[in-house]
């Protein structure tokens, strides 16, 4: 009796344990290639710069997905119908996106701009109608200091679909100004003074030369322009210096500096 209840039970046991077996050692592949796509992923991301904070979220994200994955062909190798699960997973998944497609939206533009780097932290920008330093840049959002000390907090998902300038990306800015003289003014007198002022400058670059030209004659006086080349960090040093020094220099030479005005000629009947 025991004997035939053995001949009749063993056949099962050898195949659940085999069945048991082969499941394990797709346990261990499956754990051993998670592994594996974890480590490519990470080096890819890190030789390409990416913030470590990106890098850490991803990898635990790819990590969650890659075991759920592994968790239902288990199942369905143990013979578990996994379709419902798929499906109350699925149901789930577009409930949580409807309901945070914000944040959602705010977290792939986090992802976009730590990835291509339009700006990093440190940079002079101005994005969505603000104007400010890259004080943080978060998954969701990026902080701005701007020049009165205000934070400035910019959704990603805004801040990614925007034109961003950025002031810091290059090492020179040129500095555009001008400055109306009257029409009786010596122009090549006028122009020499501001050379000079240029050239005196040890901020000004000396390569690009800067530009000094006739650009406009307007209602009330010729207008010159001034455009010296600066390093992005002494912009606003020279800008407001070189114009207090024009405006002092060509009132010392008696060059007029003109008011709008207009001239009235009146008509006698």
């Amino acid at each position: 009796m025991e004997y035939d209840i053995l001949v009749e039970f063993l056949p099962k046991l050898l195949s659940s344990g085999m069945s048991l077996l082969w499941s394990l050692a797709f346990l261990f592949i499956g754990l051993k290639l998670i592994g594996f796509l974890r480590k490519l992923l990470r080096g890819a991301l890190e030789r390409s710069s990416v913030d470590t904070g990106v890098v850490q979220f991803l990898d635990a994200l790819v990590k969650i997905a890659a075991y759920a994955v592994l968790a239902l062909a288990l199942m369905a190798r143990f013979g578990i119908q996994t379709t419902s699960f798929i499906t109350l997973l699925g149901s789930a998944g577009v409930a949580i996106g409807l309901s945070l497609q914000g944040s959602l939206a705010n977290f792939a533009g986090g992802i976009l701009i730590l990835m291509l780097k339009p700006f990093v932290v440190g940079d002079y920008i101005n994005a969505c109608g603000c104007e400010g330093t890259v004080a943080e840049i978060s998954i969701f959002a990026t902080t701005l200091h701007s020049a009165d000390n205000r934070n400035i907090v910019l959704p990603n998902g805004t801040l990614s679909n925007s034109n961003v300038t950025n002031f810091s990306a290059n090492e020179t800015r040129r500095v555009d100004m001008s400055v109306d003289v009257a029409y009786n003014t010596d122009l090549k007198q006028a122009r020499r003074i501001i050379e000079t002022i240029l050239a005196q400058d040890d901020k000004v670059l000396a390569e690009p030369a800067p530009v000094v030209a006739v650009n406009d004659l307007g209602d009330s006086g010729i207008t010159i322009l001034i455009r010296p080349w600066v390093k992005s960090e002494d912009y606003w040093t020279v800008k407001w210096r070189v114009l207090e020094q024009v405006h002092d220099r060509l009132n010392e030479e008696g060059i007029e500096i003109p008011f709008p005005q207009m001239t009235i000629h009146m008509e006698e009947n």
